[in-house]
């Protein structure tokens, strides 16, 4: 059978650029294709890149569903249904949320991982027999997580397709984060199966995309072991409580770690524990910051803001704890409450749930009534911290301290933040292919 896979278009925040729709390839899509290919046709495409051609007729149509793309998944899918194609959706959204999708929107609804999920949905399409819901009866355990197809992958359209998983889920249940759905677990690969993909890849250096690169840190040391042997670079996602690790970053650093992304949130203890994010200890983030500049290891940090203890002093308070530590690279949000979150469902059990225009849930809108700020405050103060930071002033300040480090900052800071559009136009003039070979260099240590 002829199975099309969609990736629908993401709303750009205002700091984004074409840049951020073509980072990397939408690995969810390409696991499935990989489970599935074997037996049938299977096309992906991803909006954010090219147009969906209506007239081509699949057998079967499957939408990766986050909350924001939420009312565009609803269109494609409607516009395939009225010519009688049945629409499949799934990804995080619908996974943990699927009790809140009306009835008719999608003739199929993918809730869990795909390896436990697909290969029944296309059983029941041969037989004439979809089922409405097809649920992942039961976790993964690591060896059965399929690795997606990179070989399908077009390189010419992202600049990075060096990316990869070694587990899903997070073992910390966050109030804002998906993880924190009933829905969620935690698990981790096997590490040889991670070892052989990164050999496939034919990198020297990858991207882990994992939610949490040291939720079982056991497994974190095995595999860092293992990968020292390949001599590469690497990124990963971590809590800021690898410092309590003893030893880990050394390990890290010895197995070719460049930067780390850290979710900080808040410097604001009141904050962080009004969220249940129980890993962070801001009494010693500064102290943490030191210690991971100390291994040479550069920081992308992430900080939400809306959150119930913010008040319009926390913007100032947070650039001038960014400039001082010279945190290199930094992401900030809107705290945006997920449907199927334990934040969603308080915020709406207090009223505080302005919109339901998922659309508006991408972390660069007001959504709901803040507590200690409007919401005018709190999108005005959102836009200054991307202003004030990404300031040549602020730039300049923030620049590392080892030598080796200062060009590739000043390239990330410069030519994705502050020209991204400037970037941008250069990448569709010499393909994403070779810029991302540029990027690729820059990246080991941002």
């Amino acid at each position: 059978m002829y199975i099309k896979l969609i990736q629908p278009k993401m709303n750009k925040r205002p700091m984004d650029t074409g840049l951020k729709l073509r980072m990397s390839p939408p690995l969810g899509l390409y696991t499935i294709a990989a489970i599935l290919r074997e037996e049938h046709k299977v096309v992906i495409i991803n909006e954010n890149i090219e147009k969906i051609d209506y007239d081509d007729m699949p057998d079967i149509v499957g939408i990766t569903v986050t909350v924001d793309a939420y009312p565009r998944a609803a269109e494609i899918a409607k516009n395939f249904r009225r010519q009688g194609v049945p629409v499949v959706a799934g990804g995080i959204h619908i996974t943990t949320a699927y009790e809140m999708i009306p009835e008719g929107v999608f003739d199929v609804l993918c809730i869990g991982a795909a390896e436990n999920t697909w290969p029944d949905i296309m059983k029941d399409l041969s037989a004439n027999c979809l089922k409405d819901k097809y649920f992942g009866c039961k976790p993964l355990e690591g060896k059965d997580i399929v690795s997606p197809a990179y070989d399908m992958i077009d390189k010419d359209k992202y600049l990075y397709t060096n990316i990869l998983h070694t587990g899903r889920g997070c073992p910390f249940r966050c109030d804002f984060c998906y993880n924190s759905s009933k829905e969620r677990y935690y698990v981790v690969r096997n590490i040889d199966d991670v070892i052989q993909e990164i050999k496939q890849m034919g990198k020297k250096h990858i991207m882990i995309i994992d939610d949490n690169f040291i939720g079982d840190p056991a497994w974190t040391r095995a595999f860092l072991k293992e990968l020292k042997k390949l001599n590469l670079k690497w990124n990963a996602a971590v809590s800021v409580n690898v410092v309590n690790i003893p030893g880990l970053l050394a390990e890290m650093k010895e197995s070719g770690c460049c930067s780390l992304f850290i979710g900080f949130e808040s410097i604001q203890p009141d904050s962080v524990n009004g969220v249940h994010k129980v890993q962070n200890d801001v009494s010693r983030y500064e102290e943490a910051i030191r210690l991971i500049h100390s291994h040479g290891i550069m920081i992308n940090a992430s900080f939400v803001f809306g959150l119930d203890s913010d008040t319009k002093e926390t913007f100032q308070n947070t650039l001038d704890f960014i400039v001082r530590n010279k945190i290199e690279t930094v992401t900030s949000h809107i705290m945006t409450p997920y449907p199927g979150t334990v934040l969603y469902d308080r915020l709406k059990a207090e009223g505080r749930i302005i919109t339901e225009d998922y659309s508006k849930y991408n972390t660069a809108h007001v959504v709901f009534k803040p507590k200690n700020l409007s919401a005018d405050e709190l999108y005005k103060g959102y836009l200054w911290m991307y202003r004030r930071i990404y300031s040549f002033k602020n730039i300049i300040k923030r620049i590392p301290d080892a030598k080796e480090q200062v060009l590739p900052y000043l390239a990330f800071n410069l030519f994705y933040r502050k020209f991204g559009k400037f970037t941008d136009l250069i990448c569709k003039i010499v393909t994403y292919r070779r810029l991302g070979y540029f990027a690729e260099k820059m990246s080991k240590y941002i």
